[in-house]
């Protein structure tokens, strides 16, 4: 990457929407939708910015390995990742939701969850529901999944699942109940070590401009 350029890693929907105002406050807009161009990397007003478009999982590793100098990750996808080789400057209070253990209803979620119990869970978070069960004392035997998480319980594949939610809607429209919160969930900006020193001068208004418009929310 040429030393001028800076390359920002964001996945499209929630966390796209919400960090365009922080962009804004740096004085930087994005000028295609990622909705509706089928580009995968975005001019900006600024010719030495670009953004490029990559799952929400990958953020961490484009960031972490230099093909983009900073990016925008939730605290779930990080905690999964490891965040090895990355600075995490800011919580950037965008993009909220939760990490909550779901259940179909009428399961016996308190009866079931006792030390030296075992339990079927379906996640795509499988470090995070380890790490929640296992300080419970509670033996899980892990499915991962990659989406359509809610059927898991539904079709017998597990007792329960481990998932972000928001509103809680798509959970009570397949009959579950969210039982447990694991933690609360936010965006952080996320820069790639190397780039904080070789690139410090231009990234450096754009990180205070994120701190700046992250304090006032």
């Amino acid at each position: 990457m040429e030393t001028n350029q800076l390359i920002l890693a964001l996945s499209k929907g929630r966390i796209f929407e919400d960090t365009v105002p922080l962009l804004a406050e740096a004085g930087i807009t994005v000028t295609e939708n990622p909705e509706t161009s089928r580009k995968l990397i975005l001019p900006t007003n600024d010719p030495n910015v670009r953004v490029i478009i990559v799952r929400a999982t990958d953020v961490p590793t484009y960031v972490q390995h230099g093909a983009a100098d900073f990016g925008v990750a939730g605290k779930d996808v990080l905690l999964e990742h490891g965040g090895e080789g990355l600075y995490q400057p800011i919580d950037l209070e965008i993009a909220k939701c939760r990490m909550s253990v779901a259940v179909k209803a009428g399961f016996d979620y308190a009866n079931a969850v006792h030390p030296g119990a075992r339990l079927r869970v379906a996640t795509k978070f499988i470090e995070t529901a380890r790490q929640h069960f296992a300080s419970k004392g509670v033996h899980v035997d892990l499915i991962k999944l990659y989406g359509s998480m809610e059927l898991a319980p539904l079709v017998g594949l597990s007792d329960a699942i481990v998932d972000v939610v928001s509103t809680g809607s798509t959970l009570r429209a397949n009959n579950l109940v969210e039982v447990e919160e694991i933690m609360e969930i936010s965006s952080r900006l996320v820069v790639n070590q190397a780039a904080l020193k070789l690139k410090r001068e231009r990234l450096q208004p754009i990180l205070e401009a994120f701190a700046r418009a992250a304090n006032r929310s």
